[in-house]
Order: C-alpha cells, then structure tokens, then sequence
C-alpha cells in the first residue's frame, strides 16, 4: 500500500499530526488511571478533551483533502483512503467513550454536605434526659424537631437553588460550546480557503511565467525574420543569406536602355 505522503504531501502531514495525538491521548488517559485526586482529574481530562478537540478538526481536514484527490485516483487508492479515514473516526471515538466513562466516575464522587454529630453527643443527650421531667422532655423534643424541620426547610431550598444555578450554568455552557463549535467549523473552512486560494495563484504565476517566455521566444523569431527581410530587400546579392522559404525573391532591377533616335 502507497504511503499517504506520495499522494499528497498535506494527507502525509495531516496523517502524521493525528498519529501524535493520538499517541498523547493513550499515554494521557493511562495517567489518569494513576491520579487519585478529583481535581487534577478533572484538569487532566480537560486536557484530553482538548486534543479530542484538535484531532475531529484535522479528520475533517483529512476529508476535505481526499474529496480534492477523488477526481485524480484510481478506486483502490479511494477506497484506502476512505477505510483510513473510517479508521481514524473510530479510535477517536473509542476515546470519546473513555472520556465519557472518566467523566461519569468523577461525577459520582459526591462529597458529603452535612457532617454527622461528634462523638459523646448521644451520652450528652442521654446525662441531660435523666435530669429532665417528662414534659420537659416532650417540650425540648418538640423543639428539636421543629429546629430539625427549620435545618431541612433551609436545606431544600439550598438543593433548589443550587439545582437551578446548575441548570442555567449547563444551558449557557452548552450554548457556549455551540458557539465555539460553530467558530472553529467556520476558522476550519476559512483556513483551507486560504489554502486553496494560495495554490490557484501559484498556479497563476507559472502560467504567467510561461507565457511571458512563450511571447519573448516569439518576438525573437519576429525580429530575427523581419531582419532577414530587411537585408535582403538592401542587399539582394549577397548569397551569404538564404531566401526565406515562402518569400518570393526580389525582382532584379532593370535597366534602361536607351535607343538612338
């Protein structure tokens, strides 16, 4: 099988970048098998998100450039370019579905909101109780439980905020990554644009180039054939230079001659 690079130097490159990331994405998700902690986790997989990032932009390069190549390659050469192409999508998924299951175990790591009573507290409960008539201890279970009722109130309502700050932070994040989607799609085309209006004015330039030469070749001969014109009308007689085929020869001059009357 034809390495990429003698199809097309771009292909080679792109082919070559992709490798490296994905070599960078193996190597960043065994890292993170070895970190234990939730925050450098979280940056890592940021990172590996990242990449992920970069290598979906070359893949959709990668195609631009084999649809230009389609027109001049024979169906085998398509047909391996496009099984490489399906190649490359599907280790990048397997690494988006990796991405998604570290990204899941992080998300349920809950840490705890509330801590537990410290120790003694019960055998402090149970010294005052002992001290403490039933009605006492009916109206100071009453308090706690409105106490206790009060904590949870205060609770819900800062589980309901907190739910809807999240939500407004999803939506505007989600719309924000649309955005930014939608940017390097359009930063992705204007780039090969760009490329592809930089090969048309080399393109341009050699075919200027070429006719420019083509126009001084034939102005030479012009010149040196309306020379041979020139000499040959001044000097009809010299036979150092040959009668220019298609050219009639000068009619000889006649002379006069003059009868007596």
């Amino acid at each position: 099988m034809a390495s990429l690079s003698s199809l097309s130097e771009e292909l080679g490159e792109i082919e070559g970048q992709i490798s490296d990331i994905f070599r960078a994405l193996s190597n960043g998700f065994q890292k993170l098998e070895k970190i234990k902690d939730s925050n450098r986790q979280s940056r890592q997989l940021e990172e590996q998100t990242g990449k992920m990032r970069e290598c979906k932009r070359l893949i959709k390069e990668f195609d631009r450039e084999v649809k230009d190549l389609e027109y001049k390659s024979d169906a085998d050469t398509t047909k391996m370019l496009s099984e490489k192409k399906q190649s490359m999508i599907k280790e990048l998924n397997s690494y988006v579905a990796l991405k998604k299951q570290y990204a899941s175990n992080i998300e349920n790591k809950r840490v705890d909101l509330f801590e537990g009573p410290g120790e003694g507290f019960a055998e402090e409960n149970g010294f005052l109780a002992s001290n403490m008539s039933n009605q006492q201890l009916m109206d100071q279970g009453n308090r706690m439980m409105d106490e206790t009722d009060q904590v949870i109130e205060r609770s819900k309502k800062v589980v309901h905020e907190t739910v809807n700050v999240g939500t407004e932070t999803a939506a505007a994040l989600k719309a924000q990554t649309e955005q930014m989607s939608r940017i390097v799609n359009e930063l992705d085309s204007i780039h090969f644009s760009i490329k592809k209006a930089t090969q048309l004015v080399k393109e341009l330039g050699r075919q200027v180039a070429t006719d420019r030469c083509i126009m001084a070749l034939l102005f030479l001969i012009v010149v040196g054939v309306v020379a041979i014109i020139i000499v040959k009308i001044v000097n009809p007689h010299n036979k150092d230079i040959r009668d220019i085929p298609g050219l009639a020869p000068p009619a000889p001059s006649r002379r006069l001659l003059a009868y007596p009357y």
